[in-house]
């Protein structure tokens, strides 16, 4: 296993050490949970953001009609 040394802010070292799922966690697992964490949660927001702009379309379908208009000038 290649391994590296990385400097971080001591606050952000003790967030880790607060952080840990358990005492024995390593730094590596974490990060690496993290990390898979980051990257679901960005698929999430592009899936939800896929469906806003589909749902927009229906919407202003819906919303956007003469019928309701003429509620507007009742």
């Amino acid at each position: 296993m290649n391994t590296t040394t990385i400097q971080i802010d001591k606050s952000l070292l003790n967030s880790l050490k607060e952080v840990k799922e358990y005492p024995r966690q390593t730094y590596n697992e974490l990060i690496k949970n993290m990390v898979n964490v980051f990257h679901d949660l960005k698929k999430k927001n592009q899936y939800d953001e896929f469906l806003h702009k589909i749902q927009q379309v229906k919407m202003k379908e819906l919303w956007d009609n003469k019928e309701d208009e003429a509620w507007k000038n009742a």
